[in-house]
């Protein structure tokens, strides 16, 4: 059983890097926004994934045909104003940004339209993930909770990996499964210092405001796993760090794609840990080879703190 995966990604970015290849620049043109970095890495994992998005402008065809060559099924509405992106210049090592724009927020037609492929790709799935905009005003937040409501009451698990507003859309809805990173926690007032006990006591929260299970991501510390009436460090074995960004995309695309498969909690939790450490020994956002994610997911250790 390989699953089916709705992603809702709303308003995908085209993203430029220019990096340093022997003598010569090299640039580098990818679809890009944290849904299709997690539906990369779903389908990385065997799902088979529909990933449910809006496009316009001339970024926004460009957006388009670079969907179009990834190992996903893409249903995308056609809007006017045009798609989000950015310029980020890596030729000194480190990523630099030159230039971003999130994009044009949705208007009122481009989202119902949206919403309603989603809702149906959604209530064929047998998981369905919410994945934020570039920027928080792309979107309104209660067009979460209205998907995550109908997902969730007709049976369908959703995932979702948000902060701010959107995350408590989402757990209004009655998410099954939120991630948030140590950092949203704290920025957004749900922890009150950084500590872990602070960071329990924010994950308990989340439970409590209508989440089935939660995952806070700490950066290089074990990141924390709420589910069945029990927290635990999320143990992953060493690894040299290449390029941070995107793990909590792919720990949440590898909770998804064991969830949809019938797994349990505790593997989809490892299953995802393991894609997050190998995420940050790439440049690839949302990238990985799935047999080294299988091998990983044997040194990934759950301790139960009680």
């Amino acid at each position: 059983m390989t699953g089916k995966v709705m992603v809702f990604a709303p308003a995908p970015v085209l993203t430029v890097t220019v990096e340093q290849a022997a003598e010569a620049p090299d640039l580098h043109v990818h679809p890009g926004g944290q849904g299709v970095w997690q539906a990369r890495m779903a389908a990385t994992l065997g799902s088979d994934v529909t990933l449910c998005v809006s496009v316009g402008g001339e970024t926004g065809e460009v957006v388009g045909v670079l969907m179009a060559t990834q190992e996903v099924t893409v249903r995308s509405v056609r809007r006017a104003a045009g798609s989000g992106w950015y310029v980020h210049d890596r030729r000194a090592g480190t990523r630099d940004e030159v230039a971003q724009w999130p994009g044009a927020p949705l208007q009122r037609h481009d989202l119902d339209e949206l919403y309603t492929i989603a809702l149906a790709e959604g209530l064929r799935s047998d998981v369905a993930v919410l994945s934020g905009p570039a920027d928080p005003s792309v979107v309104a937040p209660d067009v979460y909770r209205r998907l995550t409501t109908d997902l969730t009451g007709n049976g369908i698990r959703v995932v979702a990996d948000l902060s701010g507003d959107h995350l408590v859309a989402v757990l209004r809805g009655g998410a099954s499964f939120v991630k948030v990173s140590h950092e949203e926690l704290l920025r957004d007032g749900r922890a009150a210092a950084d500590t872990e006990d602070a960071f329990v006591a924010a994950g308990r929260t989340l439970l409590a405001d209508g989440a089935g299970a939660a995952l806070v991501s700490r950066a290089g510390d074990p990141a924390l796993a709420f589910f069945d009436g029990t927290v635990h460090r999320v143990h992953v074995p060493p690894l040299q760090i290449k390029d941070p960004r995107g793990a909590g995309d792919s720990m949440s695309a590898g909770v998804a794609a064991v969830l949809a498969r019938g797994g349990d909690l505790s593997e989809a939790i490892r299953t995802g840990a393991a894609a997050g450490a190998l995420n940050v020994t790439r440049h690839g956002l949302g990238t990985g080879r799935a047999d080294a994610i299988h091998e990983l997911l044997s040194r990934v250790r759950l301790e139960s703190l009680g």
